[in-house]
């Protein structure tokens, strides 16, 4: 995994609770949101580069033009 992944992040969060006062779901900011979308995207990418059925793995870069192919045809 990536180093991003190691990094903990702060995560500050709000609940929203049903009428019995159970968690239903959670509320956080887009600065986080973002940052766990991008882990997510980078880990993706990477497992994707090794499990690349060419000869040669995909670098980076590569991966990145590929993703963003599948992306837009989504």
């Amino acid at each position: 995994m990536g180093n991003e992944v190691r990094i903990m992040l702060e995560i500050k969060r709000q609940y929203i609770v049903s009428e019995d006062n159970k968690a239903v779901s959670v509320v956080i900011d887009i600065s986080t949101f973002e940052k766990i979308e991008s882990i997510i995207e980078d880990y993706g990418l990477e497992k994707y580069i090794h499990e690349s059925d060419e000869e040669e793995p995909l670098d980076r870069n590569q991966a990145l033009k590929y993703y963003r192919k599948l992306k837009e045809s989504a």
